[in-house]
């Protein structure tokens, strides 16, 4: 069981992702494809004259504030656009896929954060109105009826609150949430990048492996986005993954299966520290 997830920031190429989503498919593999859709939300946010909004918690996590019209701007362009196009790819390369949200049949089930608290010009501050979430259980019925079908199912990062809200939750760690529930055997997080670097933005000082014993360190090194995918790595080692590979989404050539021979930074719960 492997559970994919594709970044949404400029410079991911859908089309090799897809390709060696299909020759995995082809060979048997069970896969779950989870994406994001930043970089749409953002530029459709901004066409439509309501910028993102980008906030800081006093952790010094990154995330988008989401009133309800941010909202409806993401879902419009994750559900409507980008799960569209990798379901539309997939299906060109024969792969059986099936577009879906985390909305459909409750498969991500979150608690609404209302509020949220975050540091602006040095100020801490409390925002409302806020329709993010926190996934706090996985029904994996209706992946698991589509992967027993021999669908590939295509995940869009949208939960459901216990009262029906619709809800942004992040994708990285969605993808971790389903890969524990699914007891996937490993979790690839594709990005903007090679990997978990050392010394950010240089490509050269990428960390090749790191045992789970050594992710706060890691968190010291990640920057921006990269620490919600260090933290998406913690949530899917502690939920029984046993491997998490983050690794470059931007090749045009084999970046999933570059990945899966040993490229990105390779983060395993049996690995020694060191």
């Amino acid at each position: 069981m492997l559970v994919v997830k594709i970044g949404g920031t400029e410079g991911v190429h859908f089309g090799p992702i897809c390709r060696d989503v299909a020759q995995l498919v082809q060979q048997g593999q069970r896969l779950v494809l989870v994406h994001g859709g930043s970089a749409e939300a953002n530029a459709l946010g901004e066409a439509l004259g309501h910028p993102p909004r980008f906030v800081t918690s006093p952790s010094g996590f990154t995330s988008r504030y989401t009133d309800r019209k941010t909202l409806e701007i993401f879902a419009m362009a994750v559900l409507g656009k980008v799960n569209a196009l990798l379901v539309e790819q997939l299906l060109s390369l024969g792969v059986p896929a099936v577009g879906l949200t985390g909305m459909d049949g409750r498969l991500l089930q979150a608690k609404r954060k209302e509020t949220i608290r975050v540091v602006e010009k040095g100020k801490r501050k409390v925002l409302r109105g806020d329709y993010t979430g926190k996934i706090q259980e996985v029904h994996r019925d209706l992946l698991d009826r589509l992967l027993e079908g021999g669908y590939v199912p295509v995940l869009a990062p949208l939960a459901v609150s216990e009262k029906g809200e619709m809800l942004n939750v992040d994708a990285d760690r969605a993808a971790a949430m389903v890969a524990a529930a699914m007891q996937a055997d490993t979790l690839v997080l594709l990005t903007g990048a090679p990997g978990l670097l050392r010394a950010f933005p240089d490509e050269s000082t990428l960390i090749p492996r790191l045992p789970a014993a050594r992710l706060d360190e890691a968190m010291e090194y990640a920057q921006g986005r990269m620490k919600k995918k260090v933290l998406a790595a913690r949530e899917a080692l502690e939920g029984g993954v046993p491997r998490v590979i983050i690794a470059d989404g931007r090749q045009e050539e084999r970046p999933l299966l570059r990945a899966l021979e040993g490229a990105g930074t390779w983060i395993e719960a049996s690995m020694a520290g060191g």
